[in-house]
């Protein structure tokens, strides 16, 4: 299973990558355009602002199976590594609730932006195309961060590290592969 979410979460952020290297390229010719005198890609704001969305939301699910997110530990260095697995649950459950909020609002925000037919100012794309985008990597988030809390959970009520990323206290030869 963690193999599995594992390329799950690469894979949505190579499509995070891929679209952000995108709106650079095209960044770049619209200025080119602007400095030229042949004018800016238009709705170049637009493809930026929504291509920016999905791509956040597509590293979010590598963020989370690596335990990427920000964090101070100054505290929680002197606690028992008892205490930091309890902990590090607790936080990756509070993380999964949010992913699923966040998911569950951008779908109903998308259904909003679908039903009232709202479109980008210049290229009138529909809007709720840039939720949907965005709305897949909510989901892949939403699921990494479940099977994340569950791993937190099983760790902490087996004391077993299942998934070393190098925030753990104690020897690597702990984990189980």
């Amino acid at each position: 299973m963690q193999n599995m979410m594992r390329r799950l979460a690469r894979l949505m952020a190579v499509a995070g990558g891929l679209v952000l290297s995108a709106l650079i390229v095209m960044t770049c010719l619209s200025i080119i355009g602007r400095r030229l005198g042949i004018g800016p890609i238009t709705g170049d704001f637009e493809l930026v602002e929504a291509g920016v969305a999905f791509a956040i939301f597509a590293f979010l699910p590598l963020c989370q199976i690596t335990a990427g997110h920000a964090s101070v530990d100054v505290l929680t260095n002197l606690f028992p590594a008892r205490v930091n697995r309890f902990l590090r649950m607790v936080t990756e459950a509070i993380f999964a609730a949010v992913l699923v909020l966040i998911a569950w609002k951008l779908f109903d925000g998308m259904l909003a932006k679908k039903q009232h037919n709202e479109t980008s100012f210049l290229l009138q794309f529909p809007l709720w195309w840039a939720y949907a985008a965005s709305l897949l990597g909510a989901v892949v988030a939403a699921v990494v961060g479940i099977y994340m809390a569950g791993v937190r959970i099983s760790e902490c009520l087996t004391g077993r590290i299942q998934i070393w990323d190098g925030v753990e206290t104690g020897h690597p030869m702990e984990a189980e592969q």
